[in-house]
């Protein structure tokens, strides 16, 4: 099946192709799933969630632009209701008065696997690793990230930075 007759099977409610979807989507949503939460198992209680909201919604899939960043932005749009049901930005500082130090000589920083670099990344509090994961590897701005969060553009900013921080220390200290 192409991914139009993919789409189309789905719509119609075929569980072959509802399954085929979730063959060809789910390694790279779990992917997802796993830079905004913790651990496997709440990875795979996301994934679910994702899933479920896919298959529910594909009749409002227009065609525009790529089916694949269709989907992921609906994985993204169910970590961020978990991040809003927990509430965990409602501390989050602006950037103004903070006090960066210089970021360390490329010399000092250590060689990395990807896998460890998401293992620093997922012990980041949920707050720093959701706007980190945003705007360091989906791409969003600040701005977009302070909408869909509902918070400044600067404390986007800020919770980015000291998440990068954190990693940095981190990191450095392996």
């Amino acid at each position: 099946m192409d991914e139009k007759q993919l789409i189309k099977g789905c719509i119609d409610g075929n569980r072959i192709a509802q399954k085929a979807l979730y063959d060809k989507y789910s390694r790279r949503m779990i992917g997802v799933c796993l830079r905004y939460v913790k651990d496997m198992e709440d990875a795979r209680d996301l994934m679910q969630e994702g899933f479920i909201k896919v298959f529910t919604n594909i009749r409002r899939y227009t065609g525009d632009g790529s089916f694949e960043g269709w989907v992921r932005r609906i994985f993204i749009n169910c970590a961020l209701e978990r991040l809003r049901q927990h509430d965990v930005l409602k501390d989050a500082g602006d950037i103004d008065g903070m006090n960066y130090t210089d970021i360390p000589d490329e010399a000092e920083v250590p060689v990395l696997s990807s896998e460890e670099l998401m293992a620093y990344v997922r012990s980041l509090p949920e707050g720093f690793r959701m706007v980190f994961n945003m705007y360091a590897v989906e791409g969003y701005s600040h701005r977009e990230i302070g909408e869909m969060l509902h918070i400044s553009e600067s404390t986007s900013r800020s919770q980015y930075m000291r998440a990068r921080k954190m990693l940095q220390k981190m990191i450095l200290k392996s």
